[in-house]
C-alpha cells in the first residue's frame, strides 16, 4: 500500500541484577494473610500454612482451602454443598426470580443481588475467582466439571428449565461484546465467566482494602479478552489500569509472587503487541527466580546418516533450585519415526564446545546439551513465553522457527507441569508444520492435544439441552495418566493457552494447508465457525457455496416455490457475528454495501467494517473518504496499528503531512518493529512545511541554563524567543529511515531513502552516507553493477574526506591505523567501489583524487589512464556526434594533464618507492594523443577538438 510514495524518500536482552530467590514466610508489606496465601497457594508449589498464618487468616483460611482444592462447587452461591459463609448470598426473594425469568439480564440480576447482600470482600472474591477458574477448567485445562454450572450459578426454580439456561447463555454472550467484538457464540460455560466476571468487577469490592483484587480483575478480564475476536481498547485500558497498581501493592520481598506477576504482564504484553516490554519483563522475571539461560551452538548430529558433527542451536538452561523431585503426568507425546531425522540431536560425547564467541557461565557451560537439570515451573513458562515474542518480532521464515524451537526443546526435556508441557508440544507441533520431515507428527501432535482438550473440556451442558462430547482421533488416555485439575491450574496465568474451540479451529487450518479442505470443513462446520467455512470455499474458488453459507446464517430459510432468494428476509435480531459474516460477504462480492450493512448491524460498533470501506475507497483512489472510514474504525479501536498505517497512506496521497505524521507515529508506538511505516513517517516528515524547534535550543525556560548563554542571548537579541533549526524535519526523517533501515536491512531502496536524506542535511551525516552507499553496494551489486553507485554523493563524500583534512589547522593526510570517516572512505573505495568499475570513468577519476591524497602517486596515475579508457572504449564514441568527439578529446587532454603532474612524481607505493611514477610519460602522452588523433582524422579533422589535440600534442613536444 502506498508503495509509490515509499519510493520518493525512500539482540542482546537486558541485564538486571539479579534477586536472592527467597520465600519469606509471611506475607509482603501491605498484603493481608489470607491474600498472601491465596496467591501463594493457588498458583504454587509451596507447602500448607503455619498455625501462625491459619490464625492470621482467620475464617478465610477454610474457604482459601477449597479454592485451592479446586473444589469450585463449595464457593459458588446456590451449590448444594455451599459453604454457609455464602448462604445469605444464596436466598434470593421472587421478585428476584421473577424479574430473572422475565428479562433473562442474568448481569442485571447478578448486580442486584450483589448490591443487597451482606457478605465479607475475602468470601466474595473468593466467589468470583471460583467462577473463573471452573470456566477455565471447563475451556482450557479440563478435566470436566464434576457439577453443572447451571445448577449452581442459578437458582434453584430457573435451573432445571433447559430453554431458559440457553436463552440466559445467549444474554450473557450477548453482553460479553466490546467494541463490536464478539465471543464464540458456542462458548461452553458462559455463565461461570459472566459470574466471576461481575463479581470481581461489582461495586460492592471497589471499597473494599483487598490488596490482590485488582490482580484478579485483570485476570478476569484479560480471560474475557482472549474469547474476543480481536483485541479491544476498553479492555485494554481496564486491564492496564490494574496491572499498574499492583507493583505498589505486590512485594517484591516474595520473589515468587513477583515473577508471577512479571510472567503475567509479559504475557499481557505479548497479546496486546508489546513484545519488547514483554522481553525486558521476562528477562527481569528470569533474574528473580535465578534462570540462568543462553541460546548457543553445540556440536551434534541432527540426522541418522550424519558422519560429522556440526554446530546445532540449543538452549542452555538451569533453574536456581533445580526442579521439582516429583514426576508429574504429562500428555501423550507422538514420537518423530523418521527414517532420516534422529528423534532428538545427538550431542558430541565431546566437551560442550560453544562455537561461537560467547559469555556463557560456567554453570552453563558444565551443562549437557541432552540430559539438561529439570526447570522449574516457572522457569519453564518464561523460556516458552520468549518464544511467543521471537515469533512477534521476527519475519515468519525458517529462521525464526529454527531460533524458536530449541526453547521448546528445552521445556520438553522434562515434564514439570501438565499445562506447561501441552503448551510446549504445541508450540512445537507448530514449528514443525513448515518441514517436510516433520510436518506428519506436528499435525498428529496438534490432534493429539486437541484431543486431549476435547476429551478433558466436553461434557453434558444443560444451555444447550445436549451432550458435547465428540469423537476423538487419539484414544482417550486411562484416569491414572492425566493430571489433577489442581495442577492443571497451577500455572494457567502464566501461559498462553488457548480454548478448546481456538485448538480445534487450528487443527482445521493445518488440515487446509497440508489439502485437507474436507477435514477442515467438517471442523468448521462442527464448531459452527460459518465465517470459517464460508472462507473454505471462497478459498476454493467456490464463490456460491460460501455466499450461501453466509445467507443462511443472516436470512430466514427459503419459502416454499421460491428459487431464486429474492423472497428471504434478514433475521431480526441479527446474529452475534452478523457483523463478520457481513464483512466477509462484502469481500466475496466486493460490494460496499456489504460493509455498510455490517457497521448499521452493529450500531456503529464493529470497526472491521469501516476498515474494509477503507480499504474499498484507497484501491478506488477516493483516498479522502477512505481516510474518513479509517477515522471512524479507529475511533472504535485505536489499537489496531494496520488501520493507522492505512490512515497515513491517505494522508500522504492528500498530502496532509501532519496528519500522516501523526498516523505513522501511532503506528510505530503500537510496533516499533514496522520498517515500513518509519520510512514513511520519515517522508511525511521531509515534506511537512512547519519548522520543528531545535530540541536543545529552546530560551527563556525554567530548565538550568548557563548565565554566558543567557548573556549572550541578550546581546544578541533573541531573550526569550525560540531558535528554529531548520534541519530538524530533516534530522528527525534521518532518525526514522535509520530505524527503518535497521529493521529492513535488505531493502536497498529505504537504503537508498537514508543515503539521499543524510546527505542532504546541514551538515551531511558522512558515516551515515558511508553506510549507506555500502550497503547498497552489497544488496546490488550482482544485479546492478557499478549502476548501484551514487557518483555525485560519492564524489561530495571523498571531496569533503579531502577538504576537511586540508583545510584543518594540521594536516596529517591518511593515516590508515587511525579510526574516523577517513579511514571508513577510503576502505568503501577500495572494497567495495573499486571492484565494480567496468564503465564509468568518474568513478576512476574520483579514486584518482582519494589516492592523490593520500599520497599514492602511481595509483592515482593508474585510475586516469583507466577513466581515459572507460571514455576511449566506449562503442562508436568516434563515429558518433561531435559532443561525444569533444568528451574523448577532454578526457585525452585530462590524461594528459595527469601524465605531467604526476609523472615524475616519486612512487611511494609497492616494491618501486622512491623511482618516478613514470619515466617516459612523455611519450606515453605523444602515444596516446596520436593515436586519438588518428581515429578521428577522418571525422572531425579541422574541428575545435581537433585543434585542441593539435596544441596538447605542440605542447608535449615542447
Amino acid at each position: 500500500m502506498c508503495r509509490n510514495l515509499r519510493r520518493i524518500l525512500i539482540s542482546s536482552p537486558p541485564t538486571f541484577d539479579p534477586l536472592p530467590y527467597t520465600l519469606p514466610r509471611g506475607p509482603p508489606k501491605k498484603m493481608t494473610t489470607a491474600e498472601w496465601l491465596l496467591v501463594r497457594g493457588l498458583d504454587s508449589k509451596h507447602s500448607p500454612p503455619t498455625d501462625t498464618e491459619e490464625a492470621d487468616a482467620g475464617p478465610n483460611l477454610e474457604l482459601l482451602r477449597e479454592l485451592s482444592e479446586s473444589n469450585f462447587e463449595r464457593l459458588l452461591p446456590w451449590s448444594p454443598l455451599k459453604a454457609a459463609v455464602v448462604a445469605e448470598f444464596s436466598i434470593c426473594t421472587d421478585p428476584d426470580v421473577e424479574y430473572l425469568r422475565s428479562t433473562k439480564d442474568y448481569v442485571g440480576f447478578l448486580e442486584k443481588r450483589l448490591s443487597t447482600t451482606e457478605i465479607s470482600g475475602f468470601a466474595l472474591m473468593y466467589m468470583g475467582i471460583a467462577g473463573v477458574r471452573a470456566f477455565i477448567q471447563s475451556n482450557i485445562t479440563g478435566p470436566p466439571l464434576s457439577f453443572s454450572p447451571e445448577r449452581v450459578l442459578l437458582p434453584e426454580g430457573l435451573a432445571g428449565e433447559p430453554e431458559f439456561c440457553k436463552e440466559v447463555s445467549r444474554s450473557i454472550l450477548a453482553s460479553l461484546s466490546v467494541d463490536g467484538e464478539t465471543a464464540y457464540h458456542l462458548t461452553p460455560n458462559v455463565l461461570l465467566l459472566a459470574f466471576g466476571k461481575i463479581v470481581l468487577n461489582s461495586s460492592a469490592l471497589k471499597d473494599s482494602k483487598l490488596e490482590t483484587l485488582p490482580w484478579w480483575r485483570a485476570r478476569v478480564n484479560f480471560l474475557h479478552q482472549k474469547i474476543l475476536s480481536e483485541a479491544t481498547a476498553t479492555l485494554h485500558n481496564i486491564i492496564y489500569e490494574d496491572m499498574k497498581k499492583l507493583p505498589d501493592r505486590i512485594s517484591s520481598r516474595d520473589s515468587d509472587i513477583w515473577a508471577k506477576y512479571l510472567i503475567e504482564k509479559a504475557l499481557v504484553d505479548t497479546y496486546f503487541g508489546y513484545d519488547s516490554n514483554a522481553l525486558k519483563g521476562l528477562e527481569e522475571a528470569a533474574s528473580v527466580t535465578g534462570l540462568k539461560y543462553a541460546i548457543t551452538g553445540v556440536l551434534g548430529k541432527r540426522t541418522k546418516f550424519q558422519n560429522t558433527y556440526t554446530s546445532q542451536l540449543v538452549v542452555l538452561a538451569r533453574s536456581a533450585e533445580g526442579g521439582p523431585s516429583e514426576v508429574t503426568a504429562k500428555p501423550k507425546t507422538l514420537d518423530l519415526n523418521d527414517d532420516t531425522i534422529l528423534e532428538a540431536i545427538s550431542f558430541t560425547p565431546m566437551s560442550t564446545q560453544v562455537q561461537t564467541e560467547t559469555t556463557l557461565s560456567a554453570e552453563l557451560a558444565s551443562l549437557d546439551p541432552g540430559s539438561q537439570p529439570q526447570l522449574q515451573p516457572l522457569d519453564a513458562a518464561i523460556l516458552l513465553l520468549i518464544t511467543e515474542t521471537i515469533k512477534n518480532t521476527n519475519p515468519a521464515d525458517g529462521i525464526t522457527r529454527e531460533e524458536m524451537l530449541p526453547y521448546a526443546e528445552r521445556v520438553l526435556q522434562h515434564s514439570v507441569n501438565w499445562e506447561i508441557y501441552t503448551l510446549g508440544l504445541l508450540i512445537r507441533s507448530r514449528i514443525e508444520a513448515y518441514k517436510s520431515r516433520t510436518v506428519e507428527r506436528g499435525l498428529l501432535q496438534l490432534q493429539a492435544v486437541v484431543d486431549q482438550v476435547i476429551a478433558d473440556t466436553t461434557g453434558t451442558d444443560i444451555s444447550s439441552g445436549s451432550n458435547n462430547a465428540v469423537s476423538t482421533f487419539m484414544p482417550k488416555p486411562k484416569e491414572d495418566e492425566v493430571a489433577p485439575v489442581k495442577e492443571r491450574l497451577l500455572y494457567i496465568h502464566q501461559l498462553p493457552a488457548p480454548t478448546r474451540w481456538e485448538l480445534e479451529a487450528e487443527l482445521a487450518s493445518r488440515w487446509i494447508s497440508v489439502g485437507g479442505i474436507r477435514t477442515a470443513l467438517e471442523i468448521y462446520e462442527r464448531l459452527e465457525m460459518w465465517a470459517e467455512v464460508a472462507l473454505c470455499w471462497a478459498a476454493t474458488e467456490k464463490g456460491d457455496k460460501a455466499r450461501a453459507v453466509i445467507r443462511d446464517q443472516l436470512f430466514h430459510p427459503l419459502k416454499s416455490g421460491d428459487e431464486s432468494g429474492g423472497g428471504r428476509k434478514e433475521i431480526d435480531p441479527a446474529p452475534p457475528n452478523a457483523p463478520r459474516l457481513w464483512c466477509i460477504l462484502g469481500d466475496i462480492d466486493q460490494d460496499p454495501d456489504h460493509y455498510e450493512r455490517a457497521w448499521e448491524v452493529s450500531r456503529g460498533r464493529y470497526a472491521r467494517a469501516k476498515r474494509s470501506l477503507g480499504r474499498h475507497y484507497f484501491t478506488q483512489r477516493e483516498y479522502q473518504k477512505s481516510a474518513e472510514m479509517y477515522i471512524e474504525s479507529l475511533k472504535q479501536n485505536p489499537l489496531n496499528g494496520p488501520s493507522w498505517f492505512a490512515l497515513g497512506c491517505c494522508w500522504l496521497e492528500l498530502e496532509n503531512w501532519e496528519g500522516a505524521i501523526e498516523s505513522f507515529s501511532r503506528t510505530v508506538s503500537l510496533d516499533d518493529t514496522d520498517a515500513e511505516a518509519w520510512s514513511n513517517l520519515a517522508t511525511a516528515l521531509l515534506r511537512r512545511k512547519t519548522e520543528l524547534p531545535a530540541q536543545s535550543e529552546w530560551r527563556n525556560s525554567d530548565l538550568d541554563q548557563d548565565p554566558e548563554d543567557e548573556k549572550a542571548d541578550r546581546e544578541n537579541g533573541i531573550e526569550g524567543q525560540v531558535v528554529v533549526d531548520k534541519e530538524n524535519n530533516k534530522r528527525s526523517a534521518l532518525q526514522a529511515l535509520k530505524r527503518a533501515t535497521s529493521l529492513k536491512n535488505d531493502s536497498w531502496r529505504l537504503w537508498e531513502n537514508l543515503l539521499l536524506i543524510s546527505a542532504s542535511v546541514s551538515p551531511p551525516a558522512y558515516p551515515d552516507v558511508v553506510t549507506a552507499l555500502r550497503r547498497i553496494i552489497e544488496i546490488r551489486k550482482d544485479s546492478a553493477g557499478e549502476t548501484a553507485i551514487d557518483v555525485d554523493i560519492l564524489e561530495m563524500l571523498v571531496r569533503h574526506t579531502i577538504t576537511s583534512d586540508l583545510e584543518s589547522n594540521n594536516p596529517t593526510g591518511y593515516d590508515p591505523k587511525k579510526p574516523g570517516l577517513h579511514r571508513m572512505v577510503v576502505e568503501l573505495m577500495e572494497k567495495d567501489v573499486v571492484p565494480l568499475i567496468t564503465k564509468d570513468g568518474r568513478l576512476w577519476k574520483i579514486y584518482a583524487k582519494l589516492a592523490l591524497w593520500r599520497k599514492r602517486p602511481k595509483d592515482a596515475l593508474d585510475a586516469e589512464e583507466k577513466a581515459w579508457r572507460t571514455t576511449n572504449s566506449r562503442p562508436g564514441i568516434i563515429d558518433g556526434t561531435e559532443e561525444e568527439w569533444d568528451e574523448l578529446v577532454g578526457a585525452t587532454i585530462d590524461l594528459v594533464d595527469a601524465y605531467q603532474s604526476l609523472g615524475e612524481m616519486e612512487r611511494t607505493e609497492g616494491l618501486g618507492a622512491g623511482e618516478p611514477v613514470a619515466k617516459d610519460w612523455r611519450f606515453k602522452a605523444r602515444t596516446t594523443v596520436r593515436g586519438v588523433m588518428g581515429q578521428g582524422r577522418q571525422n572531425w579533422e579541422d574541428t575545435k577538438g581537433w585543434e585542441r589535440l593539435k596544441e596538447s600534442l605542440e605542447g608535449l613536444k615542447a
